[in-house]
């Protein structure tokens, strides 16, 4: 997962406010859990899970928590939180295959499902993005005829992120142009059509009628669901409705970026018995991932999702770069040039409150906390050191006050933040000289300097 979703973030502190009630107790009484999953209740109900859904959740979980496992136990506050962190990675599917099941057939067809401005274009072009960049090759089609500008709105969405597009504009009835996007596919080679279809502002029959039509018509692998994270309860009751009426294979949450309460998408998965499967969660076309039960009640419990920042590491750190940077490290070369490729790689893993929250407990830590101005701050000291000639960012002690003053002129900075700029390098030199030598004894060194950067 690329960030802790603020849909989720009440629900996220109002759990966290039970567990804190709980900690510090040396033992814990049935009296004890009952007020929490009170709490709990209250926290689900605000957060507007489904009420039946919450009442099945608080169920399973009272059956546990008033065990031996929890009674008995010499940190009962950790075992709640597990058996609430277990029953909610069952609420959102568990361990369901949550992974695409596309056919041996050419086209595999994705149906993409939803009412009108629940995202469905937009999520599916960034599905088609993501299919491509596992090695596949789709191709999109929208069969809305009916809302303006909407198959010119996918075929923009293809232009902009390098993906085909089919899109007759002498055909204007949906079931011809899907006739006409699968053979396109069958001849080119396409091996996944992804079919963006019309939404309404509510279910009607018609819509059912022609979604049918085309479920007959394409016979798809996936039939997914586009719900709007943001729409309540109504995501819940539409939702099981396409579900009764066309037959859904799984969900796909938009918009998960948003303030809405969430409950509403945690109650679909439920509700429907259809995993979810994708997530959007933001505007760009990469903020789109595969939705994880176990990392996403991470998030919202506050326990973090540490593989979720490795994978975005990964996805985004240079190799190549980070081994020679390694290899400077390890001879203290470390240049100004290097501070600030390690500011950018920084920079590129995303907005600094989503890398931060998904570290364990630091979700409610960082509650208030203005993290905008450690961007700015990242932002201004890249600035300052391109405002530097190659002589000085190689070797800082040439940068005497005279060249402090052009150099706070060229960034549009002042000289204090060059001097504050050149005392942090500094202290990361050290750090990093520290780190060199190797061993425990360089680790004891490490500790000593890390309170400068917390």
């Amino acid at each position: 997962m690329e960030a802790e979703e603020r849909v989720f973030e009440t629900l996220s502190e109002k759990l966290q406010g039970v567990f804190r009630s709980l900690r510090g107790q040396g033992t814990i009484s049935e009296a004890h859990v009952e007020a929490a999953l009170r709490e709990i209740r209250l926290a689900l109900l605000e957060a507007d899970v489904h009420f039946k859904v919450a009442k099945q959740f608080l169920e399973r979980v009272r059956e546990r928590a008033v065990g031996q496992e929890v009674l008995k136990s010499l940190t009962p506050d950790q075992a709640v939180i597990r058996i609430v962190r277990d029953e909610m990675i069952a609420l959102l599917g568990g361990d369901a295959d949550t992974s695409l099941k596309l056919s041996a057939r050419i086209p595999a067809v994705i149906l993409m499902s939803g009412l009108q401005g629940s995202g469905k274009t937009t999520s599916t072009a960034k599905l088609a993005r993501l299919l491509k960049k596992n090695g596949r090759h789709p191709l999109m089609v929208s069969t809305d005829v009916y809302r303006p500008a909407a198959r010119q709105q996918l075929l923009t969405l293809g232009r902009q992120n390098d993906l085909p597009v089919h899109h007759p504009e002498d055909l204007d009835q949906p079931a011809a142009i899907l006739k006409s996007a699968l053979g396109e596919a069958r001849a080119v080679g396409y091996d996944v059509l992804l079919v963006d279809t019309a939404g309404r502002l509510h279910i009607d029959d018609e819509l059912m009628a022609e979604l049918s039509q085309l479920k007959a018509l394409c016979e798809p692998s996936e039939t997914l669901y586009v719900a709007d994270a943001m729409t309540g309860q109504d995501a819940v009751r539409s939702a099981e409705e396409f579900h009764r009426r066309i037959g859904l294979t799984g969900i796909v949450l938009s918009k998960l970026d948003g303030d809405a309460r969430g409950g509403a998408a945690l109650s679909a998965a439920a509700v429907t018995g259809c995993p979810i499967k994708f997530a959007g969660v933001g505007e760009r076309p990469e903020q789109f991932e595969a939705f994880e039960p176990a990392r996403m009640v991470g998030r919202i419990l506050g326990l973090g999702d540490v593989l979720g920042l490795i994978e975005k590491v990964e996805q985004t750190v240079d190799r190549e770069q980070a081994e020679a940077m390694a290899r400077k490290l390890l001879k203290a070369e470390f240049s100004l040039e290097d501070y600030r490729d390690q500011l950018k790689q920084l920079r590129k893993l995303g907005p600094l409150e989503q890398v931060l929250s998904m570290l364990p407990g630091m979700g409610a830590a960082l509650k208030g906390v203005d993290t905008t101005a450690g961007e700015r701050e990242m932002r201004r000291s890249t600035a300052i050191i391109d405002s530097m000639t190659p002589r000085e960012r190689r070797d800082h002690s040439v940068i005497n006050g005279s060249r402090r003053k052009r150099i706070a002129k060229g960034s549009g900075t002042h000289v204090e933040d060059v001097n504050r700029l050149l005392k942090q390098y500094v202290q990361a030199r050290k750090l990093m000289k520290s780190i060199g030598g190797g061993g425990p004894q360089a680790m004891r060194r490490m500790a000593r300097h890390l309170p400068q950067f917390r």
